[in-house]
């Protein structure tokens, strides 16, 4: 560190820069996320044939492979280390992103023999095909491959941010940090339906695809120069730094080393599961990561569906969902802070009394199908309270790893509770589809709905008490604070 920045008496902010670029990368990743979900109803599933389960295969399929690569991806994080990480998983996944627009050129040249570069002759193409379950074999096969290419790059974001936030805030600040940068996923949720349809509409689905996927590789080569450990980073002067590091005597005190002992330490899977934190963060991701994924994937859908909304008519409501959601920002580090500093609990404790508080207004979207039938806009904010409450539990579950675990052991946490969160996902999306494609054909009766109407209660249902379940284990499983130490 330079004489400079030694001597400077005032505290740099560089940390809010890097919180920034996390922000971005998390935009991006929900926007590449979420082009599927708002393209295929109304653009893909004509030209391929597809039903509600085979949305919900590909969905599925996706979430199981983001589970399966999320345990890897932070054990890749932490051993390539955090700036190298990041660039690996977003240039993979913004490469799956662009890899979605091709896959319609692919089913047309192996359904037909003939091969064309051209979107619009694919599509022609294919639509001379008589035997419609070939073209949606090989276009449902295709879109899975796209999706295992950007699950690989997209399980790597959490991983890479939960680990730099720990490496660039003290305790105290890592859930409002995390709330800043994972707002990045209601942003990308917001921006997507007021832009995706309309590309589509306009230029095609596939230049959706193509469009969204390219800004990954704009955000690399800033990442680049921005991104460097905060005690080698000539941004960060000694006062800021102090500040970044403010934890590290508390829990050398505690018996967990100092960042120099610490240096170069990995953690095995098997030392990971030895921990009850572990299986309670587990735990929590796989009860509600779920909850999220299906509001991402099957709003739009949902409100095609029942209320008869295009993409684009229904963009205003999407919009509003993930609008209202972002009053997570403030509700996701204001309400642990607020315990720990008023209340004066522990950083632990202080989260848990706050995720228990947001457990409680997911019961809401119980109420969406019933009254729903007043105003389609009653379950739009309905949904967009349990979005809401979503990513307020998510922040502070996520910066429950990083005060329990030291620094080099967040990645690997994290990537386990990922996977349970992906396989938690597949089984809603999954699910979700073949519940939908049956209820809407037998005309199944539940509680007072018919249809598909049926089917979306049931899934409602669980995500209402998907949170107060994963509250419950967790702090059966971790009752107290407890810093481990001895990895």
């Amino acid at each position: 560190m330079s004489n400079l920045q030694e001597g400077n008496a005032k505290m740099t902010n560089y940390r809010w820069t890097i919180v920034t670029m996390l922000f971005l990368a998390t935009t991006i990743n929900y926007l590449d996320r979420q082009v599927l979900s708002l393209t295929w109803a109304d653009f893909i599933a004509p030209e391929f044939h597809w039903t509600n389960t085979d949305y919900g295969t590909i969905t599925g399929l996706f979430s199981l492979f983001y589970a399966v690569s999320m345990l890897f991806a932070g054990k890749f994080v932490d051993w390539i280390d955090t700036k190298k990480g990041f660039l690996w998983a977003i240039g993979v996944w913004s490469f799956g992103a662009i890899l979605h627009a091709f896959c319609g050129i692919v089913t047309a040249g192996i359904t037909t023999g003939e091969w064309t570069m051209s979107f619009s002759g694919a599509r022609e193409a294919i639509s001379t095909v008589g035997d419609v379950s070939m073209i949606v074999s090989v276009s449902v096969t295709l879109f899975v491959f796209a999706r295992l290419v950007l699950a690989l790059g997209e399980a790597g974001n959490f991983p890479a941010a939960i680990k730099a936030t720990a490496e660039y805030f003290p305790k105290k600040d890592r859930a409002y940090a995390t709330s800043i940068f994972n707002s990045g996923a209601q942003i990308g949720a917001l921006l997507a339906p007021l832009t995706v349809p309309f590309i589509a509409k306009a230029w095609g689905w596939e230049m959706a695809f193509i469009a969204i996927g390219a800004l990954g590789f704009i955000w690399m080569a800033f990442w680049v120069f921005i991104y460097h450990k905060p005690e080698k980073n000539k941004h960060v002067n000694a006062h800021e730094l102090t500040y970044i590091l403010q934890d590290d005597a508390t829990d050398v005190a505690a018996g967990a080393g100092t960042a120099a002992e610490n240096a170069g330490k990995r953690v095995s899977f098997k030392q990971a599961f030895r921990y009850k934190q572990t299986w309670a963060f587990a735990v929590g991701k796989f009860l509600t990561d779920g909850v999220w994924w299906f509001l991402l994937f099957w709003i739009p859908a949902y409100l095609k569906s029942v209320y008869g909304l295009d993409s684009t008519q229904s963009a205003p409501h999407v919009f509003v969902v993930y609008a209202i959601s972002m009053i997570s920002v403030f509700s996701a580090g204001y309400f642990p802070a607020y315990f720990m500093n008023k209340k004066k609990l522990n950083p632990y404790d202080g989260r848990m009394r706050a995720m228990l508080l947001f457990a409680f207004f997911p019961l809401l979207i119980l109420l969406a199908q019933p009254l729903g039938g007043i105003s389609v806009w009653i379950p739009v904010i309905i949904i967009g309270i349990a979005a809401t409450a979503h990513q307020s539990w998510s922040a502070n579950i996520f910066s429950t790893v990083s005060d329990m675990f030291p620094k080099y052991a967040v990645g690997t946490i994290t990537g386990i509770g990922g996977m349970a969160g992906g396989i938690g996902s597949l089984l809603i999306n999954q699910s979700s589809g073949m519940l939908f494609d049956f209820t809407a054909n037998t005309n199944m009766k539940f509680m007072g709905f018919e249809g598909i109407d049926s089917g979306y209660f049931i899934i409602f249902c669980f995500c209402a008490f998907a949170y107060l379940l994963g509250w419950i284990i967790m702090k059966s499983l971790v009752p107290k604070y407890q810093l481990i130490t001895d990895m």
